[in-house]
């Protein structure tokens, strides 16, 4: 199984890639092709996202079962520690999330 997500890319881009996987969700492309179909869809969606960012994940033979590719400026950061990928949230994203849920456990319950 392959998962592409992609942000800030051309609806043509996704519409393209439409073709060979489903869209579940806006900008997320899952799908079961092989290496070289896998591999051509990446330099597709590298080519086509005209300054947006996307992270490839795709069954491999690693401690973990998948790997990880990446194009662009992704609003997370994947890290290798110790061959595990892991995804570094940065400390404003991260803060500005608990500072939303703080802020919807303080909102009155409406009936």
């Amino acid at each position: 199984m392959v998962v592409l997500m992609l942000e800030r890319v051309p609806a043509t881009l996704r519409g393209e890639l439409s073709r060979w996987m489903i869209e579940p969700r806006t900008g997320v492309f899952v799908g079961r092709v092989s290496a070289m179909v896998r591999d051509k869809i990446w330099e597709m969606a590298e080519k086509g996202a005209k300054g947006g960012a996307g992270a490839l994940v795709y069954a491999a033979p690693t401690e973990q079962g998948f790997a990880v590719q990446t194009f662009g400026d992704m609003s997370r950061t994947l890290v290798d520690m110790e061959g595990l990928t892991l995804v570094r949230v940065p400390h404003k994203v991260a803060a500005d999330a608990r500072s939303e849920s703080a802020d919807d456990a303080d909102a009155p319950d409406v009936a």
